[in-house]
């Protein structure tokens, strides 16, 4: 802390104080070329699968398996109160079988004995909820790769689906950008089968309550709608019989074909798609293919997992005195930046400003302007021009994350003056781009433009129900924000039709579904901001719906709170929320005193106790704890937390609020 900032603290009010001791704790996380990066944690499988790959290759690092052990074994013990013993997907969740089998399966490698106490409660926790027999399909892949479970316990995605025609059922551009990272390597994994390099001397026998070896084919997910799910279902059934039928020739080309879509996307030391399974599978396509070790491309893959890999020293996050490692499923620096530089600037104070000028020159060296996408597929003609949300991924830029930039970049040079000179031009060119990218319904999606063969998640592969990428109403918020904050006419037609997506996806009690967050919480807040932004008035019915909605939701501490468990709920009416969600969190109670604000609701009741909720929490560093997964990766089974989301939120709130109790306006003036 400055000492302006110090004398401040001091003199100000306790709100000012905790401006400033927030400010203070961003600023100095600010790495020296100007970006920041905060951790992302996930559940337990992406360390548990980490221990896998390695021991299939026979990498035995007994040091670093210890510190992933520690790690496991202390997010089960944290958890035990609705688990019994297993993992959960967040938390504070109820245990998650797949997350579960892998944890354990992973103990067992690093040498966890199966008679210790808390392998035995993971084991009944696991057989009472069905035994491993129940996992997903991912996970069943992963136990047939070590033969754990027979291949026709997995349904069948043979690699001659990169060979099939645009116009097929079923298409490679007609999933989403991590589905087609995934699932491409993986196809050439589960034709090859292959065996460990190294016997792992595991057996998952214990876990069953079916014998592994009758463990019967996966069926298609809760979601699945007919007739599709029978078609399909057929199709799985032909295709397990016809293994190792497929011409020599086709399966090839098929092979080659795979080959060269990883190849070309690869990404350097970022990864294939910037997410680690996508990764992972790399790896393990490149070893069925016979490339040796030593190929650039798989040093490459390599070291795209090791840049995941996170290690805690002793006393942080829990861990113990010895340290604990986990492993990321992906990094996400382009958006950290871009929101820290959101609410630096809300603060108004010279040093943030600088601060985030930063980060944002930053930013500018990271648009993709010459790589030509997988987007392209459904928008040819289209120049690039977004920003990805990992360090590097050229070739799948964020349409969430471009938003989210051009709102800063604009309202920087705006308020600060002298902006970069390449800004006017990066803004332009992005702007472009995220107008190519409007779905037909009038919103967006996060990687692809009407990605909405809903058809597809009927496949029994897709038990995950997150095969697509279709328009969402916080992707399609930040986009509506940027162009009202832009300029963009409200008459046009862009800006109409956004306005009109959103108000049609208003659920009946009032509130909005966030995909890319936890969850009514997230999703109100993006629309609220973009339909304040794009003019509607606080008057509008879908605004006062919002506002009850949201002093209907708030908890009797003052703050806001939802766990996962809400996304099974779609829909619903207004007494739904007077349930509570969960737990107040920092973040969600930032995102909704945030709402609130962008509607017009700065003398609420509701913000009043949100401002005492958030100064009570607040740690002596300047940020808020927060344990809390208060991000989404698929809705129901994968979910995020981000380090950095209680570090800035509430910042951006609280700098918001006493910015709006200084001008005496109702209006907020920026996007976001």
């Amino acid at each position: 802390m400055s000492l302006t900032e110090g004398m401040r603290a001091a003199a100000g009010t306790p709100l000012d104080a905790a401006i400033d001791r927030a400010t203070a704790h961003l600023l100095g996380r600010q790495q020296a070329d100007g970006h920041w990066v905060f951790e992302l944690e996930a559940d337990a499988t992406i360390p548990a699968e980490y221990v896998m790959l390695k021991r299939f290759f026979g990498r035995h690092d007994k040091a670093q398996e210890a510190r992933i052990g520690r790690y496991l074994r202390r997010v089960q013990a944290e958890q035990a109160a609705r688990c019994a013993g297993g993992w959960p997907l967040f938390h504070g969740g109820a245990l998650d079988i797949s997350c579960s089998v892998k944890a354990y399966f992973a103990l067992r490698l690093i040498g966890d004995p199966a008679d210790a106490p808390h392998m035995r409660r993971a084991r009944e926790a696991i057989l009472a909820a069905g035994g491993a027999e129940k996992s997903n399909v991912f996970t069943r892949a992963t136990l047939a790769l070590f033969g754990q479970v027979p291949w026709r316990a997995v349904p069948v995605m043979p690699p001659e689906i990169a060979l099939l025609p645009r116009w097929f059922p079923f298409h490679l551009s007609k999933v989403s950008y991590w589905a087609r990272t995934v699932l491409v390597p993986l196809t050439v994994v589960m034709a090859r089968r292959p065996l460990p390099v190294a016997p792992i001397g595991v057996s998952l026998g214990e876990l069953f309550r079916t014998p592994p070896e009758q463990v019967k084919r996966w069926p298609a997910g809760p979601h699945a709608a007919e007739p599709w799910k029978t078609l399909f279902a057929g199709l799985d059934a032909v295709l397990q019989r016809a293994h190792g039928l497929f011409p020599r020739a086709t399966r090839a080309r098929a092979e080659a074909r795979a080959e060269a879509f990883v190849t070309e996307r690869l990404n350097g030391e970022d990864g294939l798609g910037g997410i680690y399974p996508a990764m992972a599978n790399a790896i393990w396509m490149y070893h069925c293919l016979g490339i040796p070790e030593s190929d650039p491309r798989v040093v490459t893959a390599w070291q795209a997992v090791e840049k995941l890999v996170c290690d805690r020293p002793a006393g942080v996050a829990g861990s113990d005195e010895s340290g604990e490692t986990y492993v990321q499923p992906c990094l996400s620096p382009v958006w950290d930046t871009s929101l820290v530089a959101h609410a630096l600037l809300e603060t108004g104070a010279p040093e943030a400003a600088a601060a985030a000028r930063r980060g944002l020159d930053w930013l500018l060296d990271r648009q993709v302007t010459d790589v030509v996408g997988d987007w392209t597929e459904s928008r040819p003609g289209l120049r690039p021009g977004g920003w990805a949300f990992q360090y590097a991924n050229p070739h799948y830029p964020d349409v969430d994350d471009t938003a989210a930039v051009v709102l800063a970049l604009d309202r920087a040079a705006r308020e600060c003056g002298e902006a970069d000179p390449r800004t006017p031009h990066a803004v332009a060119r992005a702007t472009e781009w995220i107008l190519g990218m409007q779905s037909k319904g009038g919103g967006w999606g996060a990687f692809d433009a009407d990605n909405t063969h809903h058809h597809l998640n009927s496949i029994p592969f897709a038990d995950h129900g997150a095969l697509l990428d279709p328009p969402t109403v916080d992707v399609s918020g930040r986009c509506l924000a940027m162009l009202a904050q832009l300029g963009h006419p409200a008459e046009s037609k862009p800006m109409q039709d956004a306005v009109g997506y959103l108000l049609a996806e208003q659920e009946p009690n009032g509130a909005w579904y966030g995909r890319w967050g936890v969850n009514y919480v997230y999703g109100t807040w993006s629309a609220l901001t973009a339909l304040n932004a794009a003019g509607l008035p606080h008057d509008h019915p879908a605004m006062r719906r919002a506002v009850e909605w949201l002093a209907l939701a708030q908890n009797p501490d003052g703050g806001w709170g939802e766990d996962g468990d809400t996304y099974p709920r779609r829909g619903g009416t207004r007494a739904d929320a007077d349930l509570r969600m969960g737990p107040s969190s920092a973040s969600q109670t930032a995102w909704a005193l945030l709402a609130l604000l962008a509607a017009g609701e700065s003398d609420h009741p509701a913000v009043a106790r949100a401002e005492a909720w958030l100064l009570r929490h607040q740690g002596m560093d300047g940020a808020w704890p927060e344990q809390d997964y208060t991000g989404t990766g698929f809705p129901r089974v994968f979910y995020l937390r981000y380090h950095g989301y209680a570090r800035l939120f509430p910042l951006w709130a609280l700098a918001r609020l006493r910015k709006m109790r200084q001008s005496n306006t109702k209006r907020v003036m920026h996007g976001l």
